[in-house]
């Protein structure tokens, strides 16, 4: 690979000194971000691609913490539930996920992801239906077609409806054969290499949908294994409800008795936090995907972002399935960060850094990624988004920050993931959106084919 040169736009470095420059460089050489300055790149020896940024704003690549792939081939459903209802309506769908269209699915989310300026993704994948074959295995070829990289958390559920859990006895597992499976995945995909473009995570469901005993043992073979361990939790009123009638405890009491908080730990949602369960998330340092469409699609609430970053617990943003998040975007879900913690918290509830800050560094610090990715500095990986701000939809908005948060999500100049392109001029550079977009309409028919049978 050749040395790139992207050169004549605003840069924000999203770095722990807050380096920005009205008309700065990026140069990268390999998969490595090697220098980041104000003004035009010093003279270069080789071969140079340069890529100019004029009417430009770059930034890092955004981070996804927390997603469903699958869900793509299933939008459109339940369209007016909240969270039990929707999972009760959406369950006996995806039982009839198989190989192919997780494939699809997974594919073609990634491939909006990276649309909207995202390079790496967390998906907790946990439907796996009798017959459906390597689903896993699918999920995780997906990113090679697209060119990004994926934290695939393989997920797993042991409570079915005749134990008093949601999903149908169809789509659980039992005990030994989730952990047996669940190591199988670390240890068939999991890479812990710096560069590393799929790592394992351990997820099981949730509190409503895993026996206790699956999630204290999940967390031992994670700390075994040496990966990082996901979960939603706190997710809604009916949740806490559920919790401390069966245990006793609130979620994040009953999460952190099982070995369930820590730094290497992030949660989805945590959205009804009491002030001491956000101080104990802070304390341990927990992390948490903040998917601030979603929860409002299935009513869930709005997520305590402020008070948590303050308690020191490191907060991401997630797109989160989209049965939930129909747009499947993460740069979207910037503003509608923004905007939702205003409303609950006011005016300085998040400023549009913090929202870039959220979507960049705060999810690499999510993933434990915060030395690799999440700031354009030199050494770290070549993960770097180019937005074109120079148009009608954001003509005189002085702050480049602002434009991108604030106003109409830009079109992709350039988007660079390990130094490879993976967007250019708003197009896919490694698959065809219309190929993704004939594969995703023939999974979806089949499904609804299926389920009205």
């Amino acid at each position: 690979m050749s040395r790139t040169v992207i050169e004549g736009g605003a840069v924000v470095a999203v770095d722990d000194a807050g380096t920005e420059y009205a008309e700065g460089h990026v140069v990268v050489d390999g998969d490595r971000i090697v220098a980041v300055g104000p003004g035009s790149a010093p003279p270069q020896e080789g071969r140079v691609q340069r890529v100019d940024a004029t009417g430009c704003l770059v930034t890092p690549g955004l981070v996804n913490t927390h997603h469903h792939l699958y869900q793509w081939a299933t939008r459109g459903y339940a369209v007016d539930e909240a969270l039990f209802g929707w999972l009760t309506e959406l369950y006996p769908v995806w039982a009839r996920l198989d190989e192919e269209t997780t494939h699809t699915a997974a594919s073609a989310g990634l491939a909006r992801m990276a649309l909207s300026g995202c390079t790496t993704a967390a998906d907790h994948h946990y439907v796996f239906p009798r017959e459906g074959g390597d689903v896993f295995g699918a999920l995780v070829a997906a990113p090679r077609r697209i060119g990004v990289r994926l934290h695939a958390v393989r997920g797993s559920m042991d409570r079915g409806r005749s134990h008093g859990g949601l999903p149908p006895d169809s789509l659980v597992e039992d005990l030994d054969s989730a952990l047996a499976a669940t190591q199988e995945a670390v240890e068939r995909f999991h890479d812990p290499a710096p560069d590393a473009r799929v790592r394992v995570a351990v997820g099981p469901c949730s509190p409503f949908s895993v026996s206790t005993e699956l999630m204290r043992r999940s967390a031992e073979l994670a700390r075994d294994l040496g990966v990082r361990m996901h979960t939603h939790l706190a997710e809604t009123v009916d949740e806490e409800e559920q919790c401390r009638a069966e245990f006793g405890r609130t979620p994040v009491e009953y999460a952190d008795e099982l070995g369930w908080l820590g730094p290497d730990v992030w949660l989805a949602h945590t959205i009804h936090l009491s002030e001491k369960a956000i101080a104990r998330l802070g304390e341990t340092r927990t992390g948490a995907a903040h998917c601030p469409s979603s929860n409002g699609r299935v009513a869930a609430g709005v997520a305590p972002v402020r008070p948590l970053l303050d308690a020191g617990s490191p907060v991401g943003l997630g797109v989160d399935g989209v049965a939930s998040n129909e747009a499947g975007g993460l740069g979207e879900e910037m503003r509608q960060a923004l905007l939702t913690a205003r409303a609950r918290y006011g005016p300085q509830a998040l400023s549009v850094r913090d929202a870039l800050w959220l979507a960049t560094r705060g999810g690499a610090r999510c993933l434990g990624r915060d030395d690799e990715l999440g700031s354009l500095e030199a050494g770290k990986l070549a993960d770097v988004a180019v937005w074109r701000i120079d148009g009608f939809d954001h003509a005189g908005i002085a702050d480049p920050v602002a434009a991108l948060v604030l106003g109409q999500l830009p079109e992709l100049e350039r988007l660079l993931c390990g130094g490879r392109t993976v967007v250019e001029a708003g197009h896919l550079t490694q698959t065809s959106s219309t190929d993704l977009t004939h594969e995703l309409r023939r999974a979806c028919a089949r499904i609804r084919k299926e389920v009205q049978r």
